[in-house]
């Protein structure tokens, strides 16, 4: 596993460990963080270890034409139980992110660095998030790098019932004709119910870069 310098380069992703992981260190400048997502490599790290970058293989990601929404969510998308906005709260979503408890994980992999860092990219228009509302008070959301015609998604976070999978199946919906796929990086049982799964690493990279 390559140590990362100064330069904005990353190594050939041959020298990516069985677990995933093709670099450390580094840093989270927005010039570094712009070619990784180019290549389909993120951070992932918790607090007080060095930065790590990740290239999964397989990589879990959702075909939009493949999303799953069961009739009990039809039913809460139809009655319009949430309101959807785009980019109005973005600071807010990556630090309800960072907050939400999440079952057998102590603290947050979201540190201080990693929230201004991505902060910064939307900023430049770089990173996008989706917050959803109940009677005006944002009770989840998501958040992610736009990639053409891939969306690569970090994080979500709920504070209420089907409030997270209402706003994805949401996004999902309105930009089908757009992105041609959701990069959902690694495995998890609550995006595979809506339709996300395997692919070998260099099938996503075909869409990443077409």
């Amino acid at each position: 596993m390559k140590r990362l310098d100064e330069r904005i380069a990353f190594p050939d992703y041959a020298e990516t460990d069985r677990f995933g992981i093709i670099a450390y260190g580094g840093d989270l400048s927005q010039e570094r963080l712009k070619l990784a997502y180019q290549k389909g490599i993120f951070p992932w790290f918790n607090e007080n270890e060095p930065i790590l970058w990740w290239f999964p293989d397989p990589r879990f990601v959702l075909f939009p034409n493949e999303l799953k929404v069961s009739k009990s969510m039809q039913k809460v998308l139809r009655e319009k139980h949430f309101q959807f906005t785009e980019n109005q709260a973005f600071e807010q979503v990556i630090e309800n992110c960072r907050r939400i408890h999440r079952p057998g994980q102590e603290g947050s992999w979201i540190t201080d660095e990693m929230m201004q860092a991505y902060i910064g990219l939307h900023r430049a228009g770089l990173a996008k998030s989706v917050e959803v509302w109940q009677n005006k008070e944002l009770v989840g959301g998501f958040y992610g790098m736009d990639q053409g015609n891939v969306f690569c998604g970090e994080s979500m976070f709920a504070k209420v019932s089907n409030a997270s999978k209402a706003g994805f199946i949401h996004f999902v919906q309105k930009y089908s004709s757009k992105y041609q796929l959701i990069d959902c990086q690694v495995y998890t049982a609550h995006l595979a119910s809506l339709g996300a799964r395997e692919i070998p690493a260099k099938e996503f990279l075909n869409y990443l870069n077409p």
